[in-house]
Order: C-alpha cells, then sequence, then structure tokens
C-alpha cells in the first residue's frame, strides 16, 4: 500500500512538472508574439496630374507590391460595422470570448449546418502578425497571444492594429488603405455602402473579391447582413439602413489601379524613399506627388522603342531617355530601358549605368576655359595633325584653324584636348566631380587628355543635372523626382556670362557646319541647345539637348557593351532627342518661331570672319555672329600664318590667333592684295543627282569672283587640285554623292578662298 502511494505520488509531481514545463514554454511562446508589429506603411505614388503610378511595397525581391496603412484615428462608423461583423463582444472580454467559442464548439458537435468561428478581433491580429497553419495547437496560441495583447496594450490599440492590417483583397491591407485603393478616398469619407462592403472582404478576401462578379456579389450579401445587425444595435436608422441597402445593391467598383509600363521609374523612386531622399508628408498617409508625367513617359517610353527598332540592324540593342523641366529640374519622364523584361539587359537601368560619355563632356571643357580666361570667343583653335597627340575624329580629317564656337559646335576632337591641356588635367578632373559627373578619387592622370572625348564615364542622370547648370545660367540643381523631395539651393558652378555663350554655341546651326550638316536632326524650328557624343568603337551614342521648355537625353547602345555599326549620336540619338523635344513643344512640321535664348549681359553681337577671327572687313566671306565683351573686340586682320592642309609648322596655343587669312598679301610685300570668292556654288547648296541623266550633264558649273583680275586660279575640290583656268571662265565639275569642299587658291601665292561644302544627293 505504502508503494502504491509512493508511486502515486511521483506521478503527480511528474505530471506537474510536465504541466509547469508546459505552461512555461506556453508562457514564453505567447511573450514571442504577444507585440503589436506591422510594416511601415506603403507609400502609394501619383504623378503630376494626379494619375496613379504605383505603390512601393514590402519585398525582399524589389517587387512592386501593395502593403499597409494605419489609421490616425479610430473612424467609429468602420469600428461599429467591424465589430458587428467580426467581434460583437469585443470591448466585454479579454481577448477570448467564450461564448463564442462555446457556441462553435457546440454547432460543431452538433452536426449544424451554419457555423460560425470563435476568433476574435484580437486572436485574428495575432493570427494576421504570424500566420501559421490552423492546427488546434496554434489555436491555442493565437487565443493566448489576443489576451496577452489585449491586457498589455489595450483593446483601442488592438483594434486599431486590426483596421490597419486586416486584408482587403488584392493585395490591399488596412481599411485607410482599401478607401484609397478602392475609391480613391480616404476612410472618413466613406458611405455606409461602401464600409459595408469593404468589412465584409476580411472574412476570406479570395471569396470576396470585389473585382470579380461572384467575390462582389457576396461582399454586398455579407454587407447587407452587417447593414441589418447595425439597424438593429439603433447604430444606423431605418431610413439611412434603406439608403445604405440601396446604394450597396448599386455599388460599381471602380477599375483596379494598374501600374504603367515604367518599371524603371517606380524602382528608381523605391530607391528613393529607401535612402530616405523622399518622404511622405504624413507617415500615416504617405503619398507621394511625383514629378513623373504619365502621358509623357508613355509617349517617350513609345518613341524610344520605335526609333530603337529602326536602329537594331546596325547593332543597337538598348535605349534610355530622360526629360528634365529647364526650369524646376523636375524630372518629366524616364525610359531605364526598352524594356525590363528584354533579353537584351533590359533589367538594367541605363539612365544610371556609368557608361563612356563620348563628347558629350566637351561643353565644360570650353566653359572651363573661358571661366579660367585661357580662352576667348575670337581665338582660333587649331584642328589639324600637328600636336594632335594621336587623337583624330570620326570622320578622319582635319578642319584647320576655328573658332571656338565653331570647335564646340563641330565637335572637333584635336582643340578640345589641346584646350584641356592648356587648362589642365587635374583641375578639368575636380570641376567634372563639381558638377557631379563623377565620384572617382583616383589621379586625373588616369585619364589624360582623352577625358575630353569620352574616356572619363559618366551617367545619364548626371549628364542631365549638369547640362541644367547650362541651361540655367550656370546654377546647380539637383533633379526634382516629387513634391515631397527636400530641395537644396542651386549653387553657382558656371558664370551667367560663360553658361549663355557656351548655349549660344550649341545652339548655333551655322556654327555646326561643315561637320553637321543644315536641317537634320541637330536643328529646331525654335532656340535648341544640342550636343552629341559618340564613344570610342561606336559602343555608345549620346545626344542631349535643351530648349526653353526642357532638357532631353537619350543614350543609345548595347547591354553587353558592344560595338555597333557606325551609330553616331547625331546619326542616332539626336533623331530621339528630336522626336521628344517635339512631341513636348507641340511642334508640327513648317513651324517657326524667331525665339533664341538670352543673351550674355555684357556682350554685344559682332560679325566675326572665321578664318581669323577678326572683325569682317567687307571682304571676308565666311562670317559668324560672336557675341564680345569691349575688351575683346576684333583688330583689323593681321599677316598671320597659313594651313594648307598638310602636315607644317602652323601651331598656336590656346589664346592665340591663328588662321588662313583669304586676303594675304605675297610674302615679299611687293604685290597687292587679291580678293578671292566662291560665287557658285553657294555655300551648303543641297544639289540632287539625276541617276537617269547622262553623265555628260550631270555636272556643276564653279565660279569665282576674283578681284583684281589674275591670270589664273586653281581650283580645289575636297582637298586635291581639280582644274587650272582663267578666273573670269566657269569649271564644270562631274556630280559625286556626298559632301564636298570646294576651294580656290592663287598659284605661287598664299591667297585662298573659304571652304564651300556643298551636299550632293
Amino acid at each position: 500500500m505504502t508503494l502504491l502511494k509512493t508511486r502515486r505520488s511521483k506521478f503527480v509531481v511528474l505530471s506537474l512538472l510536465v504541466a509547469a514545463a508546459g505552461a512555461a514554454v506556453y508562457a514564453y511562446s505567447i511573450a514571442q508574439r504577444a507585440e503589436l508589429i506591422a510594416p511601415a506603411p506603403t507609400p502609394i505614388l501619383y504623378d503630376r496630374n494626379g494619375a496613379f503610378l504605383a505603390q512601393i511595397g514590402h519585398s525582399d525581391d524589389g517587387r512592386i507590391d501593395y502593403g499597409y496603412w494605419p489609421v490616425e484615428e479610430l473612424p467609429d462608423r468602420v469600428v461599429k460595422a467591424t465589430l458587428a461583423l467580426e467581434d460583437r463582444r469585443f470591448f466585454e472580454h479579454a481577448g477570448v470570448d467564450p461564448y463564442a467559442i462555446g457556441r462553435a464548439a457546440w454547432q460543431n458537435l452538433s452536426s449544424v449546418r451554419r457555423r460560425s468561428g470563435a476568433s476574435t478581433i484580437a486572436m485574428q491580429v495575432a493570427r494576421m502578425q504570424r500566420p501559421e497553419s490552423r492546427s488546434f495547437l496554434h489555436k491555442v496560441l493565437e487565443a493566448g497571444t489576443g489576451v496577452a495583447l489585449t491586457l498589455r496594450y489595450g483593446r483601442s490599440a488592438v483594434l486599431a492594429q486590426y483596421l490597419r492590417l486586416a486584408p482587403y483583397g488584392n493585395g490591399s491591407h488596412g481599411i485607410a488603405h482599401a478607401a484609397r485603393f478602392y475609391f480613391d478616398k480616404p476612410v472618413a469619407d466613406l458611405s455606409w455602402a461602401e464600409i459595408a462592403l469593404l468589412s465584409a472582404i476580411p472574412q476570406s478576401p479570395t471569396r470576396m473579391n470585389p473585382l470579380r462578379p461572384d467575390g462582389l456579389r457576396r461582399a454586398i450579401q455579407r454587407g447587407h447582413q452587417m447593414l441589418d445587425v447595425l439597424q438593429r444595435q439603433n447604430v444606423i436608422g431605418a431610413d439611412e439602413a434603406e439608403i445604405a441597402h440601396r446604394q450597396l445593391d448599386d455599388v460599381q467598383m471602380p477599375d483596379l489601379p494598374r501600374r504603367p509600363d515604367a518599371l524603371h521609374v517606380i524602382l528608381r523612386y523605391h530607391d528613393l524613399i529607401e535612402n530616405g531622399q523622399i518622404a511622405a508628408a504624413s507617415p500615416k498617409t504617405p503619398l507621394i506627388h511625383t514629378t513623373i508625367d504619365l502621358a509623357l513617359q508613355a509617349d517617350v517610353t513609345a518613341l524610344s522603342r520605335q526609333y530603337l527598332g529602326a536602329w537594331r540592324s546596325a547593332g543597337a540593342q538598348q535605349v534610355a531617355a530622360m526629360v528634365v523641366s529647364r526650369q524646376t529640374g523636375e524630372v518629366l519622364a524616364q525610359v531605364g530601358s526598352s524594356n525590363y523584361y528584354s533579353s537584351h539587359a533590359g533589367a538594367f537601368d541605363y539612365t544610371r549605368v556609368q557608361r563612356s560619355p563620348g563628347s558629350t563632356l566637351k561643353p565644360f571643357v570650353y566653359a572651363l576655359g573661358f571661366e579660367h580666361g585661357v580662352l576667348k570667343p575670337t581665338d582660333m583653335l587649331l584642328d589639324v595633325p600637328e600636336g594632335a597627340s594621336g587623337i583624330g575624329d570620326a570622320d578622319r580629317e582635319f578642319l584647320g584653324p576655328m573658332l571656338p564656337r565653331q570647335a564646340l559646335a563641330n565637335s572637333r576632337n584635336v582643340p578640345a584636348t589641346n584646350l584641356l591641356r592648356s587648362i589642365g588635367l587635374e583641375t578639368t578632373f575636380r570641376f567634372l566631380r563639381d558638377l557631379g559627373l563623377h565620384d572617382l578619387e583616383i589621379p586625373a592622370d588616369h585619364f589624360g587628355l582623352s577625358m575630353a572625348i569620352g574616356s572619363l564615364p559618366t551617367r545619364l542622370d548626371s549628364l542631365m543635372r549638369a547640362y541644367g547648370a547650362l541651361a540655367n545660367d550656370g546654377q546647380l540643381q539637383d533633379l526634382r523626382w516629387a513634391l515631397e523631395q527636400p530641395q537644396h539651393l542651386p549653387v553657382r558652378a558656371i558664370s551667367l556670362d560663360t553658361a549663355r555663350l557656351i548655349t549660344s554655341f550649341l545652339s548655333d546651326p551655322q556654327a555646326r557646319l561643315p561637320s553637321f550638316h543644315r536641317y537634320g536632326s541637330l536643328e529646331y524650328p525654335f532656340p535648341v541647345a544640342v550636343k552629341t557624343g559618340t564613344s570610342q568603337g561606336y559602343r555608345d551614342a549620346w545626344a542631349i539637348a535643351y530648349s526653353q521648355k526642357v532638357i532631353v537625353g537619350v543614350w543609345v547602345g548595347r547591354g553587353d557593351n558592344g560595338t555597333m555599326n557606325r551609330m553616331t549620336g547625331a546619326g542616332s540619338a539626336a533623331h530621339l532627342v528630336h522626336a521628344i523635344i517635339d512631341r513636348v513643344h507641340g511642334n508640327k512640321p513648317g513651324d517657326l518661331s524667331d525665339a533664341r535664348f538670352p543673351t550674355p549681359p555684357d556682350r554685344k553681337p559682332v560679325d566675326v570672319c572665321l578664318v581669323n577671327g577678326q572683325a569682317n572687313d567687307k571682304t571676308c566671306s565666311q562670317t559668324l555672329v560672336e557675341w564680345l565683351k569691349p575688351s575683346e573686340m576684333p583688330q583689323m586682320p593681321a599677316a598671320l600664318p597659313h594651313w594648307d592642309g598638310s602636315i607644317g609648322t602652323a601651331t598656336a596655343g590656346v589664346g592665340t590667333l591663328v588662321a588662313a587669312s583669304t586676303t594675304l598679301p605675297d610674302r615679299d610685300g611687293s604685290s597687292p592684295q587679291i580678293h578671292l570668292v566662291i560665287s557658285t556654288p553657294a555655300r551648303n547648296s543641297q544639289i540632287w543627282r539625276n541617276p537617269e541623266q547622262p553623265a555628260a550633264y550631270n555636272r556643276l558649273a564653279l565660279k569665282a569672283d576674283v578681284r583684281p583680275h589674275v591670270p589664273q586660279i586653281v581650283w580645289y575640290v575636297d582637298g586635291q587640285p581639280f582644274a587650272v583656268t582663267d578666273p573670269d571662265k566657269p569649271v564644270f565639275w562631274p556630280i559625286e554623292s556626298g559632301v564636298h569642299r570646294f576651294q580656290i587658291r592663287l598659284p605661287y601665292r598664299d591667297e585662298t578662298s573659304a571652304v564651300v561644302p556643298v551636299y550632293v544627293q
């Protein structure tokens, strides 16, 4: 008997120990769960006109998803509707409703067809925070957690958490989020019918999906039940209930807001928000008003794909484009690639990828030259092989002495690299870093003189910001992506005088000759400053342009950094830029404008001779209008070295005048000056060759105006002697397709005419 008692005592003790251990484990599990936790509010993005853009969801893989919104205050009508359906005795129990548990148990045991659940609001919060299988054990854990949450935080906090986490279908969580998502209104503005509909969904978001006909029917049916309960509870009167029932039957769900075809833009906003660069004005109502114009975004995307399709045969695989408001720096459109899902590395956002910028950095080199006083608009820069350090141009030609306006507008490499040498590598490298074009800390010697022609990598968005300084009188400002983005004051990067001077260079179609013919991809019927760039091996083609309204940038290339077939910036990217600017300005063929960019305030227009940088003395046949300060006004022409197109000794540093004059005296000074002008063909003539006409008639008459009369002149075509003739007699040149340059010279003397380019098609 004593042995039996002893065994019973041990069993009781062991049972108590097991129960205590189980209770301890249960209590520990409850303690681990008894916290109110939820993701941060999900930002909703709208475009500049209020159209839905996207929501930035919470996921580790960067997908765009929908998420959670808190409620600032418990909305009374929503609370009553929710409790009427989910937990009528919410304010009477401590997280677990014994009556509901007993009712559910009875229904299960008696096999009642219509069953009711026993989960309270607090238990549902526990399950939503930590979803697990619906086993008996997990039900017990949810019950304990519900009690612990209620005791720890209070009923109001638990109810607010439910209204924040409750699933309302289609990825929407929380009543405040659902109100904005489905009806585009604050939760406080919901009608009783809308509240009834939304409050019905959390019981089964899939079965009661309001965007599906059968789901909407079920949600409406349950909403009617909720309205009946509220009427019985005297929460709403009979008349109000009747109106709500009628409105609920007639409810029409709006179309689900759909993310536009702008995934790279949305991912950009995701990063800006994650990095704290953009934050909603209210953390509980996280609405972000972006600067994107969705209509323009769609058009730029379509244009980019259309033009890229035409370039694929030349090896182009990807395209990127940006449109920025010139005045505000607001980003109006961004195309990161042809298609995010493209097999040609489309997932990369090429507005943020570092690539060789080609010649797009040249304007900043010239700007720095003016800023440091090593360059004046009347200086002659040499585009000659002598001292070129092996650097040439894509056309494999040298154009001789050129004004800075011409050298930049023609995008000549030798003048740019010589200018960079005069300024200094380190000085230029720091200046480009200050403009945000790079953030490198390596020595400038790593890139050398080729820094001016594309060896220093940069990004399209960085170029857009830097060109904004040129477009806005030298003021450098950050790109603006949203109204909620903190704005820093612009900083002075370039003087107003230099910025306007460079703008006048880039917007002068006459100065682009002969490298870029008139009325091509770089010319507009209104003022537009344009710069193109082509990297080594045709790996990158660029164009950046700004008008009175916008700055537009385009990059064309390949994701694998492979070469394209002679795809230049002017021949590809500039065409897309032109189409985008036409779209922004609403430009139509034949439209013309006599507007112009603001001129440098302390400069006056002067007619300058192209061949020597001097004021036109009425004998120069080739001139450009240059904007000069009083101290820069040119003097009368002087005898200067002459370059005849061959490798010679005529060299000069920046700031020195070097030219080939049209009216130089003979070497011994004994002969009078001879005036040489090509009267036919006219400069930049467009000639169409008739392929059906006999060759003998496909000829172009060459005529000269020579004063005083000389016995002979020599005609040169494309730098080669063509004919020696009496200046009063025409010469006939057999027409050949392409771009050709004509010039006349005197035998055994230095006089030459201006070069006359002609375009034959």
